[in-house]
């Protein structure tokens, strides 16, 4: 039986959430965020003080919200309506928190905080994971049927448009921590690891490698949210397009060993990440996954350009 198929109140499913419905962030300038993300191939608007970003399937990725400076403000995963009680309960038999909505909450869901002091929601929200592999391999003409020229011209003036949001990554200063937190909370489930410095983790009910990611630093902070495209040009597009627009410090291309997806990762105006991916490992419902410990070098990526000493810098510490 599918996931889909399933009654959300079955005793065989897990109580856990099914995708990440989006991200929120106050930064400094709600212009300048518009600019990145939007030239990253994201849709604007505002809803009242609030800068709302959508992904191609017309579901809302982030939040961008004003501060005097960027940070995490909180994040969104998505439930089934039948789960909510249950989360409520599950939450509270484990002495954690039940923290008020935010003003202007837009969905029904419970609130509360992780061990490193975030802001987390599980919100009764539709399904953005994928039910299977989504990567759609080389497109129908090809590379060769068009001419380089039309190639650079397109990478260029339109960019690529994100399908949706994938996964984001957190610093935490304890990530085995984190791991055992989301675990026991929101049903999550380890993907991969390494030693204590990287932890990648799943939904069970059929998902990416990877819904959210920890990287242990020395205070918590906000480090990238991934979006999928369609396929390797498209990622190398987004790239050229991102540069071609004045963002120039970025990484990639490469590919992860963790996850297996190819990637390139733009750097956004305040030191975090915006990720262009495609092809990721899915983890099926029910399926056994096994949870490797992958030596260091192996922690970042398979292959691809030097890592640049800034994508491990936790730029949010430099205001404390």
């Amino acid at each position: 039986m599918s996931v889909d198929s399933q009654a959300p109140n079955d005793q065989t499913r897990p109580l856990a959430v099914h995708s990440l419905n989006h991200f929120a962030l106050a930064v400094p300038d709600l212009q300048i965020a518009q600019a990145f993300y939007t030239n990253f191939g994201l849709k604007a608007q505002a809803e009242g003080d609030v800068l709302v970003l959508k992904a191609a399937n017309g579901l809302t990725v982030a939040r961008m919200y004003e501060g005097p400076r960027k940070r995490l403000h909180h994040l969104s995963f998505a439930i089934e309506a039948a789960d909510l009680d249950p989360f409520v309960a599950r939450l509270k038999g484990q002495g954690v928190e039940i923290e008020k909505p935010i003003a202007g909450a837009y969905a029904d869901g419970v609130w509360f905080r992780d061990p490193d002091g975030n802001l987390f929601e599980a919100a009764v929200a539709p399904r953005s994971m994928p039910t299977d592999k989504s990567y759609r391999g080389q497109s129908v003409r090809g590379a060769g049927a068009r001419t380089a020229e039309e190639v650079r011209n397109d990478a260029l003036s339109r960019g690529v448009q994100p399908l949706r949001l994938g996964h984001c990554l957190l610093f935490s200063t304890d990530v085995d921590r984190s791991v055992r937190f989301y675990e026991n909370t929101l049903g999550l489930r380890l993907s991969d690891k390494s030693g204590d410095i990287v932890a990648f983790m799943h939904a069970p009910h059929g998902c990416d490698h990877h819904i959210l990611a920890f990287a242990r630093s020395h205070r918590p902070a906000f480090h990238h949210a991934s979006f999928e495209v369609e396929d390797v040009d498209r990622i190398g597009m987004g790239a050229e397009h991102m540069v071609h627009k004045g963002y120039e410090r970025g990484w990639g291309f490469g590919r992860h060993m963790a996850g297996s997806n190819y990637f390139y990762y733009a750097g956004d105006p305040w030191g975090s990440f915006a990720e262009y991916f495609c092809d990721m490992d899915y983890i099926p419902a029910g399926r056994p996954w096994q949870a490797q410990d992958l030596p260091p070098e192996l922690s970042l990526h398979l292959w691809g350009p030097r890592v640049p000493d800034y994508f491990l810098h936790n730029a949010e510490a430099d205001h404390d």
